[in-house]
């Protein structure tokens, strides 16, 4: 009942921080390898990517790290560990344009949300992101309130 519908898909989670904490650049669409509990917990619509992060390993595949799908509580003892890394189903160019934007820019790859298709199928959408300074993140309060602050006055004045 915790999900949200968004066009097409329903969305499990989001990491509504991301866009504060990074500047986001390239979005791609992965898909999960989930267990038959995770989907149930997922449906549910109580997971966490706040604190969350996407891996390249060795071996060229993608894992989403630290992200907390609970337990499914019907699911009694073949349950899945909450907080298990997930491989992400990736092409192989889009896995070497990460990997190498990783590498060699210092960029991040970070989960932004996670939801369902229209053909039920769980999907995530990452991002290569840039960590934000301190300064960075002022100016994009500052920019917020003041575009808030616009809004108010050209209602009041039309209104």
């Amino acid at each position: 009942m915790a999900a949200r519908h968004d066009g097409n898909f329903r969305i499990a989670a989001e990491n509504r921080r991301a866009r504060f904490d990074y500047e986001i650049g390239e979005t791609f669409e992965a898909g999960l390898v989930l267990a038959g509990t995770e989907v149930k917990a997922l449906r549910t619509g109580k997971a966490t990517i706040a604190e969350s992060y996407a891996h390249v390993d060795k071996a060229g595949e993608v894992f989403l790290v630290n992200a907390t799908i609970p337990e499914y509580l019907q699911a009694n003892r073949f349950n899945h560990e909450p907080k298990r890394p997930r491989k992400l189903l990736l092409k192989s160019p889009e896995i070497s344009r990460i990997a190498k934007a990783v590498e060699r820019e210092g960029m991040t790859l970070v989960p932004l949300k996670i939801y369902f298709n229209e053909r039920g199928r769980a999907k995530i959408q990452v991002a290569l992101g840039r960590g934000k300074k301190l300064h960075d993140k002022r100016e994009t309060e500052k920019k917020r309130d003041w575009n808030r602050e616009k809004s108010r006055l050209l209602r009041a004045r039309s209104g």
